[in-house]
C-alpha cells in the first residue's frame, strides 16, 4: 500500500511536471512571439537596453500588455510581435526597426498619448502589416475623451522605406530620427489596409508638426489602400520620393495640404476623397495638391512624376458653406482649435505645382476653392515643364472656383504674370488658366451643374447622382455615383464624438 501511493505521487509530480512544460512551451509559441518574457500575456514588461537615451527591446507591448513603446520618446523595437485585437495606448515615437516585424490585427484601436508626442514610425527594412477590413477597420486616434479630440493630439503614422529619392537619403519630416532612401523601389515596408489616422500630428516644436501619414522612400511591394486620415494637424497625406502605389485615400478636414508629393515621388495614386473645414486652413495657405521636386526646385532625379487618378476635391467654398470668407476672422478653427501654437491661415488652389515638379493627374473633379491650379514658376522649371509636355492635366473639372488659375503663390487674381519684368498684364489670364483650359476634356462649371449628392453624410455634397463621363471613357472624380460607394462600413466623419 505505501508503495502504491509513492508510486501514485510520482505519477502525479510528473503530470504536472508535463502540464507547466505544456504551459511554457505554448507562451514561447504564442502569436504575440517573444515580447521579452511576457509573449502577449502582460506578466512582465520586456527587457530594454539604452544606447544614451535611445532604447531598444524585442518586445513592444509594456503595463500588462496595454501599451506600445514604454514612453521613450525614442523607442526602437527590434522583434517579431503580433498583437492581439484590443486597444492600445501608444507612447513615445515607436520605432519598427530594420529587420523587426510587427502585425497588428483588424479591428485593433490605438490611442496616441498626448504627453509623449506618440508615433508609430516604420524605418526601411521594418515590416509592419496593419491588415484592417471594411468591417474591422483600425484606428489610431486621440487619447482624449469624446468632445475633447482636437488635430496634434499625438504624432501619427511614418512609414520609411528603401526607394529612390532625389536627396539619395534624407531624415523624415517632423522630428524623428528615422533616414529614408535607398535604390530598390520595389521595396516592401508592409501592408496597410482599412486604416483610420484622427487628431495626428503633434508640433514637437513650432511650425514642425508630424503628418497624419508621412510616406518616406515607401517603395511599390508595399500594400497601401483604403485609409483614411481625419483632424491632421499638417498635411493628410505627404510622400517624400518613393514609388509605391496607393489607392482609395480620404482627406477630412485636414490643417495644410491634402496630398502633398516631394523628392520624386513616382507612384499612381488612385480614388481619392478630400473634404475641408471651411474654418480650417494653414498658414502656409492650405491646397489640394501641392507638389515640389525639392524644397529649392532644383532639376534633380528622379523627378517627382506621381500620376493622381480619379480625386475628389470638395473646399471651403462649396455651396454648402454659404458664409464662407477666405479671411482670418473667419478661419478661426471654431471648437477645433488646438492651442498648440500652430497657426491658422488662408485657402489656396485645388493644385499648386511647382519647384520643378511633373505631377499629372486625370479625371478629377475639384470644387470650390479661391484658385483651381497654380503652375507656379517662383522656383524651378515648372513652367516650362509644363509647355514642353512633361506633365498632364486631362479630364478635370473645375466647379465653383474663385479663379481658374494664378501664376504665383499667395496671389488669388487670375492675371498673366511676367517672372521677367515682375508685372502682371491685367488684360490677359494668368499662364496657369491657358494651361489648364488648352487641354479639351478640362472644363469650367459650376457646383450645382454637378448633381452632387451626400450618401454617407459627410457634410458635404461629394458624389455625382449619375456619372460624369470623361472624353477617355472614364468617369470623373473619386466616384462613379451614388452606388459606388467604396467608403461605406470602415471610414468615420464624426470622430469627435466616437466612442473608442
Amino acid at each position: 500500500m505505501k508503495m502504491k501511493i509513492k508510486k501514485f505521487g510520482w505519477i502525479i509530480m510528473m503530470c504536472t511536471a508535463i502540464a507547466i512544460g505544456n504551459v511554457m512551451s505554448s507562451c514561447s509559441d504564442d502569436t504575440n512571439g517573444e515580447n521579452g518574457g511576457n509573449g502577449g500575456n502582460g506578466s512582465t514588461d520586456p527587457e530594454v537596453t539604452y544606447d544614451g537615451t535611445t532604447a531598444y527591446s524585442k518586445g513592444v507591448l509594456f503595463n500588462n500588455g496595454t501599451e506600445l513603446g514604454n514612453g521613450d520618446q525614442h523607442f526602437v523595437f527590434t522583434g517579431d510581435v503580433t498583437l492581439e485585437k484590443g486597444t492600445y495606448l501608444l507612447k513615445g515615437w515607436v520605432y519598427v526597426a530594420d529587420g523587426a516585424k510587427l502585425r497588428i490585427p483588424a479591428g485593433t484601436i490605438i490611442k496616441g498619448d498626448k504627453q509623449t508626442m506618440a508615433s508609430l514610425i516604420i524605418e526601411p527594412g521594418g515590416y509592419v502589416e496593419m491588415k484592417g477590413t471594411k468591417e474591422a477597420p483600425i484606428v489610431m486616434t486621440s487619447e482624449e475623451a469624446p468632445g475633447q479630440r482636437r488635430p496634434g493630439d499625438w504624432g501619427g503614422l511614418i512609414i520609411g522605406g528603401k526607394a529612390k529619392n532625389n536627396q539619395g537619403t534624407q531624415q523624415i519630416e517632423g522630428g524623428p530620427r528615422t533616414i529614408h532612401g535607398g535604390s530598390n523601389d520595389a521595396d516592401n515596408s508592409g501592408i496597410f489596409q482599412y486604416i483610420r489616422v484622427e487628431f495626428a500630428g503633434y508640433p514637437f516644436e513650432t511650425d514642425k508638426e508630424i503628418n497624419g501619414i508621412t510616406f518616406g522612400s515607401v517603395g511599390s511591394g508595399t500594400t497601401i489602400d483604403h485609409l483614411q486620415v481625419s483632424y491632421s494637424n499638417d498635411d493628410s497625406f505627404e510622400w517624400f520620393g518613393g514609388a509605391v502605389n496607393c489607392k482609395y485615400l480620404v482627406a477630412y478636414k485636414g490643417w495644410d495640404d491634402e496630398f502633398d508629393t516631394d523628392n520624386g515621388f513616382s507612384g499612381t495614386v488612385q480614388y481619392c476623397l478630400s473634404i475641408r473645414d471651411p474654418r480650417i486652413a494653414d498658414t502656409s495657405q492650405s491646397n489640394g495638391f501641392e507638389s515640389d521636386n525639392n524644397g529649392t526646385g532644383a532639376d534633380i532625379a528622379p523627378f517627382t512624376t506621381a500620376t493622381f487618378k480619379n480625386v475628389t476635391f470638395i473646399g471651403p467654398m462649396a455651396a454648402k458653406n454659404t458664409d464662407f470668407q477666405n479671411i482670418s476672422e473667419y478661419i478661426t478653427a471654431g471648437d477645433m482649435y488646438p492651442d498648440n501654437k500652430s497657426k491658422l491661415g488662408l485657402f489656396q488652389s485645388a493644385m499648386q505645382i511647382r519647384r520643378s515638379s511633373k505631377l499629372s493627374c486625370e479625371n478629377t473633379l475639384a470644387v470650390g476653392y479661391p484658385i483651381g491650379l497654380i503652375v507656379d514658376g517662383e522656383k524651378g522649371n515648372t513652367v516650362q515643364y509644363s509647355k514642353n509636355g512633361d506633365f498632364h492635366l486631362k479630364n478635370i473639372i473645375f466647379a465653383g472656383m474663385g479663379v481658374v488659375g494664378s501664376d504665383n503663390n499667395k496671389k488669388y487674381e487670375d492675371y498673366l504674370y511676367n517672372r521677367e519684368t515682375g508685372t502682371y498684364d491685367e488684360s490677359q489670364v494668368s499662364y496657369s488658366h491657358t494651361f489648364f483650359k488648352s487641354e479639351a476634356s478640362n472644363k469650367v462649371m459650376t457646383e450645382a451643374e454637378l448633381g452632387l449628392a451626400d450618401p454617407m453624410n459627410t457634410g458635404q455634397n461629394y458624389c455625382p447622382a449619375t456619372a460624369i463621363m470623361g472624353t477617355d471613357g472614364n468617369y470623373i472624380g473619386a466616384f462613379r455615383d451614388t452606388n459606388d460607394n467604396w467608403l461605406e462600413g470602415w471610414t468615420n466623419f464624426d470622430p469627435q464624438n466616437t466612442v473608442y
